[in-house]
């Protein structure tokens, strides 16, 4: 899924998972490097780096609609996000 290829711009903590905790270490937390389904930071972070990938290949972002980029160069490109989904 697209949410995975996202980056953090704060670090995220969690519980140790089920069958991963040590026992001599119950009170430690696991920093995420990536993220996992559900987080809630997934899609932004995702959308962030979309967002500069568009920019950086020349796209403008829509002044009306966040979801909708525009590169108009020798052809008209037109993106619109939905989602983790581009059409």
């Amino acid at each position: 899924t697209a949410f995975f290829h996202g980056d953090f711009k704060k670090d995220v903590y969690m519980q140790q998972p089920l069958g991963f905790v040590n026992p001599l270490s119950l009170n430690h937390v696991c920093k995420l490097r990536k993220s996992l389904y559900g987080l809630k930071q997934g899609p932004r972070a995702w959308f962030d780096k979309l967002f500069q990938a568009l920019h950086t290949l020349g796209f403008k972002q829509s002044s009306s609609n966040a979801s909708l980029f525009v590169l108009n160069g020798h052809q008209l490109v037109i993106v619109l996000v939905y989602v983790d989904d581009m059409l």
